[in-house]
């Protein structure tokens, strides 16, 4: 089979246009990553390339040792994606040390994967040891309101969660572990890398300041509806602030009623009292 005809691919490629139908990627703005299963790479494997050099990661993931990853390019554009596949993205092989990569497929004309690939991989690593492998997207957007509460809130994870969570009822159910906040950070590099990856072992998303937000998930679809959700909400906040705030709310104990209807777990330090 073609790269670009199976399934992991397309769905790779809806996830890139819609994001910019979304208005979460000007120019080459976000990065989009997909660990790739055994069987899936067996159904591509004879259209790989195993013969360019590896290239230094720069963070060591020895847990994803061998893995392959779908992965947007250094500068690429998402609504270019659709359009011409092969030049904007590509898949990757991690050595068997985790400690470099190399090109396999696509990334055509000396195109590298995202600048942000070691954030990637370090989020990726952390969430494939605590999922038991299941998560397999990491998910990073521009998304607008999302930024914009950076400037305005406290750049405090108990903050940003609870005032997420109160601006629609299946917030807290949709991200029940609440929202991680990186203050702002030199993008692309390893300090801010293990900054993330440090917050994706108690949250799916984790906001940087004044710059995105990273999302995790299971499968394109869920990393993709988790963004959804929290930029609405952040979209909510933006629209509540403008009109001079809130003069109701979900309260700490309608979480905890929610929380019960809906088996959800939520940390109790989000249920402070406001």
């Amino acid at each position: 089979m073609k790269v670009e005809d199976s399934k992991f691919v397309k769905d790779f490629i809806k996830l890139t246009y819609d994001a910019w139908l979304k208005g979460w990627h000007e120019r080459n703005g976000g990065n989009l990553s997909y660990r790739i299963s055994e069987d899936e790479i067996k159904g591509v494997e004879e259209e790989l390339d195993q013969n360019s050099e590896f290239i230094s990661i720069g963070v060591s993931v020895p847990n994803l040792a061998n893995e392959y990853f779908l992965v947007t390019g250094s500068g690429k554009y998402m609504r270019n994606v659709k359009l011409a596949p092969k030049a904007n993205i590509g898949i990757v092989k991690i050595d068997g040390n985790g400690e470099n990569y190399k090109k396999v497929w696509g990334l055509l004309n000396g195109a590298n994967p995202t600048s942000e690939f070691p954030s990637h991989l370090m989020s990726h690593s952390v969430k494939k040891e605590i999922t038991d492998g299941r998560n397999r997207v990491i998910y990073h957007a521009h998304a607008t309101n999302l930024i914009a509460l950076t400037f305005v809130l406290p750049l405090d994870s108990r903050v940003f969660t609870r005032e997420l969570w109160e601006m629609a009822t299946e917030c807290p159910v949709i991200f029940p572990s609440g929202i991680g906040v990186v203050p702002w950070m030199v993008p692309g590099g390893t300090a801010i890398a293990k900054e993330t990856s440090k917050l994706m072992r108690e949250f799916d998303v984790v906001v940087w300041a004044h710059h995105g937000v990273f999302a995790a998930g299971e499968t394109l679809d869920s990393a993709f509806g988790l963004m959804d959700t929290v930029e609405k909400s952040a979209e909510i906040l933006v629209k509540v602030l403008s009109m001079g705030g809130k003069r109701q709310t979900i309260t700490a104990s309608d979480f905890r009623d929610l929380a019960g209807a809906f088996h959800v777990t939520l940390p109790e330090k989000f249920l402070y009292e406001k």
